[in-house]
């Protein structure tokens, strides 16, 4: 059974212990879920990609994403085709953006693609603890493949508690259900164009930024 820790307000040592406590159950190769800017998430180390294909009874075609603490980070993972002042325009938030991958990660992580999608969400505790870990964390909505709605409490994934190790409770994330839709993911791996991938929660934004940095729709 899970281990259900309340998030508490950001500074306080309550947070910084949630922080510590999550890091150090992950790098011994546990499942945390965690509150992001979109939904709960469940997370895992990448060398432990693979329990989350087996927790969610997901497809192994199906890539996952990550989640870094800083735009900084993503230069190390991915080749960027845009302005350190795009991505800082759209990141944190909730967006994935999709480059081609480079060598600094394992080649058992999504090993089909050359592709990588790199999110930094807009949540105090998401960034901390990448921070803490000092390297990405693979993540995916915290509910099985195809089965209901990206939550946005702990309670709407309950069944799945027993399955995991620690579930971080930082409360509903969201009174809109349009935020169920997750991240915008947009592919950004041809230089000077884009790619809806999946529109989510903030597909207008997203284009209308990237729209006046001067790229064109793919």
């Amino acid at each position: 059974m899970a281990k259900i820790i309340p998030l508490s307000p950001v500074g306080t040592s309550a947070f910084n212990a949630a922080v510590v406590g999550a890091a150090d159950v992950l790098k011994n190769g546990g499942i945390v879920a965690i509150p992001t800017d979109t939904v709960y998430g469940f997370t895992v180390t990448l060398p432990q990609s693979n329990k989350l294909y087996n927790l969610k009874q997901r497809s192994l075609l199906k890539p996952l994403g990550l989640c870094v603490a800083d735009v900084a980070d993503i230069h190390r993972y991915a080749t960027v085709t845009i302005s350190d002042a795009v991505l800082h325009s759209l990141l944190p938030g909730p967006v994935t953006l999709v480059f081609t991958r480079t060598q600094h990660l394992p080649r058992d992580l999504n090993p089909d693609t050359n592709l990588i999608g790199i999110r930094i969400p807009d949540h105090d505790f998401t960034r901390a603890l990448c921070r803490q870990l000092g390297e990405p964390i693979a993540q995916t909505s915290a509910n099985l493949s195809g089965v209901g709605q990206s939550p946005l409490s702990v309670q709407e994934f309950k069944a799945l508690w027993t399955k995991i190790d620690m579930v971080i409770d930082g409360g509903r994330l969201s009174d809109s259900e349009v935020t169920r839709e997750g991240s915008t993911v947009v592919d950004l791996s041809v230089a000077g164009f884009y790619h809806i991938v999946r529109p989510g929660c903030a597909r207008a934004g997203t284009e209308e930024l990237l729209i006046n940095a001067g790229l064109k729709s793919l």
